[in-house]
């Protein structure tokens, strides 16, 4: 597929997210000079071909007052790892949840969550829960928690200058 300039124009626009407000993808098309229907459509597009390979949301949890970040890991038995992943990821303080291979002899952990809180006591007591209730305190752990944060953002595909639109643009 070659992607015209709007395509190109899009995906930069998109970058770095979708404007918080009741309809973003209206303001895109007002920073792109087409329609939203347009927009919409295009997105869909470059999803069913592979372009972008998903919409997601980047959610900044120290602004939201979560300051404590705890990423734990456990050395759980490779053919338990898949019911052990589907156990600890319904619960709604587990924000990623994922498998990696293990390092020996250094890093024997292969299962990984991420749990954000108000304060380190909140992660330490949710990570209790999951000990407990959900049966992990049986697997070899260890609790890092963040000392720093690092920027996040979106994937780039074609950096361009693009102009400012509020919501009143919009409406």
């Amino acid at each position: 597929m070659i992607l015209d300039l709007i395509d190109k124009r899009l995906l930069d626009v998109i970058a770095d997210g979708l404007p918080l407000v009741s309809r973003p993808y209206a303001v895109v098309a007002v920073r792109l000079g087409v329609g939203e229907d347009e927009v919409i459509r295009r997105l869909r597009d470059l999803v069913r071909l592979g372009v972008v390979k998903r919409l997601g949301v980047i959610v900044r949890h120290h602004e939201l007052g979560y300051t404590a970040n705890a990423m734990v890991v456990w050395d759980v038995p490779d053919d338990e790892a898949e019911e052990v992943g589907r156990r600890v990821a319904a619960y709604p303080f587990v924000t990623l949840c994922y498998r990696r291979t293990r390092r020996p002899p250094d890093w024997r952990y292969n299962f990984y969550c991420m749990i954000h809180g108000k304060d380190r006591a909140a992660v330490l007591g949710q990570i209790a829960t999951l000990n407990w209730d959900a049966g992990m305190a049986r697997f070899p752990q260890a609790v890092l928690f963040s000392r720093r944060r690092f920027k996040q953002r979106g994937a780039r595909f074609a950096p361009a200058p693009t102009a400012a639109v509020t919501e009143k643009e919009v409406a």
